[in-house]
């Protein structure tokens, strides 16, 4: 795992909290390497919206914002399905038993860290996505899922919701493998909703707290 990963990493499972500034110096001790490296990684996190600018050079790391969450399952809940119906009839029995081996993997193991979950979550979905062969709409996709991934730890970590998104994961994949592609839609769309509206929900919980 590289710096980048390990940052990366480290800021999904909450070691740095929101609002906290990230020094190059401060980072470079902490990780036990020199300070070009730290500059490189942090600047791709905050390229990538994990980081986000601070004083004149600096970053830190972003408040979460219900907002945000609330535009990015907007758009998946709409693309997704989309993209899901479009790969319905390129789905192979090689490419459902490839995305059904990735769920037993997540089930098979429950000390998952929540990169680790997200990593597995994105490659399910990702793995029946391409067979739509549509690579714009794939890539659009993609960068949403990127950008969904800061929030995945509080997900799986503060609402408890992994063990739910697996058994909706394998009802999709069960639609899908028997050609019913309105109801796996359907199935995706709830999925991805629910999972959004409890995280913009306990986001606006933690901010009226604090």
């Amino acid at each position: 795992m590289n710096l980048y990963e390990k940052i990366k990493a480290d800021l999904q499972r909450g070691r740095f909290p929101a609002g906290q500034a990230l020094k190059q110096a401060e980072v470079a001790e902490l990780y036990e390497v020199s300070r070009i490296p730290v500059r490189d990684a942090l600047q791709r996190l905050k390229n990538e919206g994990w980081l986000e600018p601070h004083g004149k050079r600096g970053v830190a790391v972003p408040q979460f914002d219900p907002l945000e969450v609330e535009d990015l399952y907007l758009m998946r809940m709409r693309l997704e399905p989309l993209l899901q119906t479009l790969a319905q009839k390129n789905l192979t029995s090689e490419t459902l038993g490839r995305a059904r081996d990735i769920l037993d993997t997540m089930e098979g193991n429950p000390s998952l860290s929540a990169e680790q979950i997200g990593s597995l979550n994105w490659q399910f979905h990702a793995c029946i996505y391409l067979a739509a062969e549509r690579p714009t709409l794939f890539a659009t996709v993609e960068q949403l899922h990127r950008q969904s991934e800061r929030y995945i730890g509080y997900q799986s970590r503060s609402l408890h919701y992994q063990s739910t998104s697996q058994k909706e994961h394998y009802a999709i994949l069960e639609a899908l493998q028997q050609k019913r592609e309105n109801e796996a839609a359907a199935l995706l769309a709830t999925h991805i909703e629910t999972a959004g509206k409890k995280l913009v929900a306990f986001f606006h919980t933690a901010r009226n707290s604090s």
